[in-house]
């Protein structure tokens, strides 16, 4: 009875990865903000003058803890959107996890493509301080930059597709539960 469910209502459902891509983006927002107030909290962005700047700061260090935390920030993130959109569309959650990853590249495009064509007074994501950037300066990608842009999409990757089976496994759960075999009406 599954294998003719899985057959007729198979496949990727657009609209579940949608749901998925929102859910994910969500909590890209809620994990950056937590992580930002607990950083406030605790006063590591307060400094009181530039010679202290300059005596604490390590910029390799920082920058690999915070490259570490946006891809655990993505990870976390799509596991939670692949996971929606596993569970609301019940068959074939690693091609909902890597659907829901494909809306965020689009979506990422998409934005480029606007901001490159309207120019920079439009540029939405410049202007939205909640949502996690690559410690890259735009205008200037090195190998660093390149090498974390990457590392970003696997995790991201990585994180759907986790959470689009781990959506899926939860039917699989109650499909083996099941009611017991019936006998058939003739």
């Amino acid at each position: 009875m599954v294998a003719r469910e899985k057959e007729q209502y198979g496949g990727i459902k657009f609209g579940s990865a949608f749901f998925g891509w929102l859910t994910a983006t969500g909590m890209i927002v809620l994990l950056t903000a937590l992580l930002a107030g607990t950083g406030a909290a605790v006063g590591l962005g307060v400094l009181e003058d530039a010679e202290q700047a300059a005596r604490n700061a390590d910029g390799e260090a920082v920058g690999i803890a915070g490259g570490v935390v946006l891809l655990v920030i993505l990870f976390v993130s799509y596991a939670c959107g692949g996971y929606v959109a596993g569970r609301m569309a019940r068959f074939s959650g690693l091609k909902q996890g890597l659907a829901v990853w494909v809306w965020g590249i689009l979506i990422a495009l998409v934005v480029a493509l606007v901001a490159g064509v309207a120019g920079a007074e439009f540029d939405v994501l410049a202007r939205v301080n909640g949502l996690p950037r690559l410690p890259v300066n735009e205008g200037d990608l090195t190998t660093a930059g390149v090498i974390v842009a990457l590392a970003a999409l696997v995790a991201s990757l990585l994180g759907a597709l986790t959470g689009g089976l781990a959506g899926m496994r939860f039917h699989r759960k109650v499909d083996r539960a099941g009611l017991p075999p019936t006998t058939t009406v003739r």
